[in-house]
């Protein structure tokens, strides 16, 4: 194992530390427990946007805590999900009055932790999860589907709709529209390794890959010959596309990502052949985001997600966002 470390145990509070001192200007880091906030929370008046997870998947999601997006992320250790009580500090600490949602990927731990704040927290608390991955029904993590790259739009677009004053109810409402039209799918050409385990999560050989692989290095649907970049493309826009299902003349937002040590080279060849083959469908890409945005450490891999807009849901992308790795807009 080769990683610019001190101890595997140090990992997420020595990254915390930088976070913090990087982007000051945004986000204040509570390291007992730890939490990321938003400077200058909490906003009165305004609904807080907190989510969370295992660490390992930077920038998400302390990466995306600032104005237009999230008010509160809860880091857990690497792969693993935050404890109640970060979840409740990150309540208390955002609570403008106007209640909180909390955006929860569809994993066992995560759920049940987020639901555990959500009955001790003071203020009127909503919660959405987000499944949006269409390889596996069922995994060793998940109850269902996974939540993996749907997430960022996800956090995005609820963070608009709670900056312009939507209450509670509204930003559920958006919150549930965007999981009901966003789907993703991954692969990945090499392994994560978390750093207290020390090894791959999995073993492929050198002319392999594996479609339909989780965040945390899950295994996926197949394990199949190392294809081009057409081939691969195709066989993570085909279940995208049939399982909604898409059509022509949908519009939608193409979130391109890389899982780690997937260079922007191959990053935006793939994203090209992606807008390609959704023009050939008469699908109208009408929003990108290409990037590393949802990781699992050093995975090289990638995957897409397609989010079907609508003008709604397209202003609120649109809206300003100021965070450590989103921004744009006044």
């Amino acid at each position: 194992m080769k990683k610019i470390i001190n101890e595997p145990s140090t990992v997420v509070a020595g990254s915390l530390t930088g976070l913090e001192l990087a982007h000051g200007d945004l986000l204040t880091v509570i390291h007992d427990p730890a939490v990321i906030v938003r400077v200058d929370a909490p906003v009165p008046g305004k609904v807080a946007i907190i989510s969370g997870g295992g660490s390992g998947h930077e920038p998400m999601h302390g990466g995306l805590v600032g104005p237009g997006m999230l008010d509160a992320a809860c880091p857990g250790a690497v792969f693993t999900s935050p404890t109640p009580d970060q979840v409740t500090t990150a309540i208390e600490k955002t609570d403008g009055g106007a209640g909180a949602l909390l955006i929860v990927k569809n994993y066992t731990g995560d759920v049940l932790n987020f639901e555990t704040a959500a009955e001790l927290a003071e203020t009127e608390v909503r919660t959405i999860v987000i499944d949006d991955d269409v390889a596996v029904k069922d995994s060793t993590f998940t109850a269902g589907r996974r939540g993996v790259g749907g997430t960022v739009p996800l956090e995005k677009i609820t963070g608009a709709a709670a900056a312009r004053g939507d209450d509670l109810a509204a930003v559920h409402a958006v919150a549930e529209r965007v999981v009901a039209n966003v789907r993703s799918m991954g692969m990945a050409l090499t392994a994560p390794t978390v750093p207290h385990v020390g090894e791959p999560s999995f073993d492929l050989a050198d002319d392999e890959m594996e479609v339909g692989i989780g965040i945390h290095g899950e295994p996926g649907r197949a394990r199949v010959p190392v294809e081009n970049a057409d081939g691969v493309v195709a066989r993570l826009l085909e279940p995208i596309l049939e399982d909604l299902p898409f059509a022509e003349g949908d519009r939608v937002l193409l979130f391109t990502n890389s899982m780690g040590a997937t260079p922007l080279l191959e990053l935006y060849l793939a994203h090209g052949i992606a807008e390609r083959m959704l023009a050939d469908r008469g699908i109208v890409v009408e929003r990108r985001l290409v990037g590393p945005y949802v990781t699992s450490l050093e995975m090289q891999g990638m995957s897409l997600t397609l989010l079907r807009l609508d003008d709604e849901l397209l202003e609120l992308w649109d809206a300003p966002v100021h965070t450590a790795a989103l921004r744009w807009g006044n």
